[in-house]
């Protein structure tokens, strides 16, 4: 006598439920994977950034690393404290906020853009608000800077005024914060301007000529006064001439 599959309503029901909670499970495993190695890697950039303030040129915080520390960021009124690490790929971000190449160093004249994922280092941006002090620390400056203001933005129509004279700091993340799928078109841009009380550990500038900025994922792609009238950079169409700088 053949035996008949098991498709009664009654197994179907416990095996759907089955696969919840297996499915559950699993996403749990990597949210929690996810976060787990944020902290450490934290901890790991700790000894780093000792290294950055003692004179230590680009130190690794493990030997495979294709990063360095390059920053601190600190908000008091939310206890936030972590460490920037140089460049914004998605491999960078896996590990904490990416100060991004091209941008100017936190501090100096001009426009830097710091960013990180919106469910680990950079959950806290919704929280801020308008008032808020944000410190950065560089291995030649310690910068206060004040939070102007908080947006959601479209990552190719948003803009901001350009000015190469002013000090400004944006923080971005993708928004919604509880979205089941990152990589929206939507970012969360905190945009804080420098206090007047700024302490220089060194008098050498470098300053950073930013033009038009354009972002695309959690970053943004930064074109110089010297590039070419016309250049498409991660998709999006900008023009140097222009007086807004395009996110």
């Amino acid at each position: 006598m053949l035996t008949q599959p098991h498709t009664s309503p009654a197994y179907l029901k416990k095996s759907i439920f089955i696969f919840l909670i297996l499915a559950g499970c699993w996403f749990i495993g990597q949210s929690l994977y996810i976060h787990a190695k944020a902290i450490l890697a934290q901890q790991l950039l700790e000894r780093a950034w000792v290294m950055t303030k003692s004179g230590k040129t680009t130190p690794r915080p493990w030997p495979w690393a294709d990063t360095w520390p390059v920053a601190r960021l600190q908000v008091p009124a939310l206890k936030v404290d972590l460490i920037v690490l140089a460049g914004d790929s998605g491999r960078t971000l896996a590990f904490g906020p990416g100060h991004h190449f091209g941008s100017s160093t936190p501090g100096e004249a001009g426009h830097s853009i710091i960013s990180a994922h919106r469910d680990t280092h950079f959950n806290f941006l919704q929280y801020l608000k308008k008032g808020d002090a944000i410190i950065v620390e560089t291995a030649s400056s310690l910068s206060r800077f004040k939070v102007e203001t908080t947006q959601i933005v479209d990552r190719d129509r948003a803009a901001f005024p350009f000015d190469d004279i002013n000090a400004y700091l944006h923080l971005v993340t993708c928004y919604p914060f509880d979205a089941i799928i990152s990589g929206g078109p939507e970012r969360y841009v905190v945009s804080a301007i420098k206090a007047d009380n700024t302490q220089y550990i060194s008098d050498t500038v470098q300053h950073s000529p930013v033009s038009t900025l354009s972002l695309r994922s959690s970053t943004l792609a930064i074109k110089t006064p010297e590039s070419s009238l016309n250049t498409r950079l991660t998709g999006t169409f900008i023009n140097k001439k222009s007086d807004r700088v395009l996110f």
